[in-house]
């Protein structure tokens, strides 16, 4: 999960998680060496890849420049992927850059005006770009122009400039923070979902070829039922369990090495770590199930009320451990059933 800069202890905390969907201390945010360069080696998402390989074709066929792509869904799902691929498809160079990096219009308006004809703008975080690069970018990408202001006070004057054809591709995970204007922007818009066990597996056993892990039978299973849905993780519980085959000399991993390997980092066979486990604990043994509110939740998991809402809960909620109610959160049957517990009452009349 990710989060905005006003979120920071969210963020802090989610990046120590080896169940993050964040990049981890100094661990590559690209993982460029697992990444694949073209679309047909791209695993997950058949429909989005059908419809981008149309859209990418068809702008080929024309050829033309294709129209700008927003790319949204949670972190960890390949939308920077997505953008290295579509320049490669396209055989057109990539600049790369993100909302947080742009603090004015200025340093927008320098990117676009050194673009070179068909290149990939690619820009991450779109929705935290500040609301003046905003508007630059709504003239650019529809007009391909930019306002230069030349000098300062009553005597400054707006220049425009031309600018050559170029696709805008935007990366969101909060979709609906991106002002509507933006958004009507685009021509295409692809939504990124969390990835099925089964193709978790695949990127594994895909990734496990590329580092040089002898995966075992079921292996790659173990690893992906643990993954949260999302290959960024998937891809990081890999290079733990590579460690691991590493220091004890391991020629193939099996499914109980995996099983050992990613215990030390407490993390179980549905994904949940320590905080996970943590916060279940506390509804189900202190509160008899819940309802519990935020902050006495937190309070008794020893973390900020912001961390337990945003880092821990959507995916409990997700995979039906928890659900948020008007009175505060309630544990499900599930949630009792995974920490070996049974319910006192009948779960359904805490809803």
């Amino acid at each position: 999960m990710e989060y905005d800069a006003q979120t920071n202890t969210g963020a802090k905390e989610e990046s120590l998680r080896m169940v993050s969907a964040a990049p981890i201390g100094n661990e590559p945010v690209s993982d460029e060496e697992l990444r694949p360069h073209a679309l047909e080696g791209f695993i997950g998402q058949p429909l989005l890849k059908a419809q981008l390989q149309l859209f990418l074709d068809a702008a080929r066929k024309r050829d033309v420049p294709p129209d700008h792509i927003l790319l949204a869904g949670p972190p960890g799902l390949g939308k920077t992927t997505l953008a290295m691929i579509v320049a490669n498809e396209l055989n057109v160079p990539i600049r790369v850059t993100s909302g947080p990096a742009i603090q004015h219009a200025g340093d927008l308006a320098s990117i676009l005006s050194s673009l070179d004809s068909g290149e990939v703008l690619f820009i991450d975080e779109i929705h935290r770009l500040p609301r003046a690069a905003e508007e630059l970018l709504y003239i650019a990408m529809e007009d391909f122009r930019v306002d230069v202001m030349v000098g300062k006070g009553p005597g400054a004057t707006s220049i425009p400039l031309t600018l050559p054809r170029f696709t805008v591709i935007g990366a969101t995970t909060r979709e609906g923070m991106l002002p509507s204007p933006l958004r009507a922007r685009f021509g295409f818009t692809a939504h990124l979902d969390f990835y099925p066990h089964e193709e978790l597996e695949k990127l594994i056993e895909r990734s496990a070829v590329v580092l040089g892990v002898n995966l075992g039978e079921e292996s790659a299973h173990e690893m992906a039922v643990r993954s949260r849905g999302t290959p960024r993780i998937a891809n990081r519980l890999l290079r733990r369990v590579r460690d691991w085959a590493i220091v004890h000399d391991l020629d193939v991993v099996g499914p109980a090495d995996v099983k050992e390997a990613l215990s030390l980092y407490q993390i179980d066979a549905e994904g949940l770590d320590r905080l996970d486990i943590a916060v279940l604990n506390a509804i189900v043994s202190q509160f008899n199930g819940g309802p519990v509110g935020l902050n006495t939740l937190s309070a008794m998991v020893g973390e900020e009320s912001e961390t337990v809402e945003t880092v821990c809960e959507p995916y409990l909620v997700r995979e039906g451990f928890l659900i948020r109610t008007p009175k505060g959160r309630v544990a499900t049957e599930k949630a009792w059933s995974h920490l070996g517990l049974v319910p006192k009452d009948d779960v359904s009349k805490l809803f």
